[in-house]
């Protein structure tokens, strides 16, 4: 089948989540000018640049955890893993603003070292991150409907436990991605492999 985006798609549901998979989940934590925290989970999160280390979130509409970023400029990301699954998930609750998310999905918060947007404790890897853009992502059409947050990473927490020989086992953690529609993948130690790019690649 073909189709074009912008005339619609004779399916139950939009395919291009499910196509553009499986995508890692940025999970957001920003306080706002008045100290109240949020926790969201986003898909659309990724990262962009490694010098600045650099990642980017992007929120549908002004949700909370940008409209918190944009006020204090800070933002964490935890990792959302397997065993975290369901506390993620509830995050994604439409709270009032000012309700903790933590609380509602029985999480605790750490404190961070540089931003003042706390972490999920039981996450095993969280970065620290300062606002340096949001940008609108405004179509062909003209319309905005999503805004991208870029932020620079100024502090990383790692779970000790996941260091071997010095290598951060990514697969020992079990992070999840999203795929579409209510579906999920995650990565095992069992899936992952190697692959060495060919000289001076």
């Amino acid at each position: 089948m073909f189709y074009e985006p912008a005339a619609g798609h004779p399916l139950p549901r939009d395919p291009f989540k499910a196509i553009v998979a499986p995508r890692p989940i940025g999970w957001i934590s920003a306080v706002d000018a008045e100290g109240r925290v949020n926790l969201a989970p986003y898909s659309f999160f990724n990262a962009i640049s490694t010098d600045p280390h650099m990642v980017m979130f992007s929120s549908e509409g002004e949700k909370d955890a940008l409209a918190f970023a944009r006020e204090t400029g800070e933002f964490v990301c935890s990792l959302a893993t397997f065993d975290l699954r369901e506390a993620m998930n509830a995050t994604s609750a439409p709270l009032p603003r000012g309700e903790s998310e933590f609380a509602h999905a029985g999480l605790t918060t750490a404190p961070s070292r540089i931003v003042k947007a706390p972490r999920v404790a039981e996450s095993p890897v969280a970065l620290e991150c300062k606002l340096v853009q949001i940008v609108p992502l405004t179509g062909l059409s003209g319309r905005t409907t999503y805004h991208m947050a870029i932020g620079e990473v100024v502090g990383v927490h790692i779970d000790e436990r996941f260091l071997v020989d010095g290598f951060l086992d990514i697969a020992a953690m079990r992070p999840i991605a999203r795929a579409g529609y209510f579906d999920y993948f995650v990565a095992t130690p069992e899936t992952k492999f190697s692959i060495r790019r060919p000289p001076g690649g």
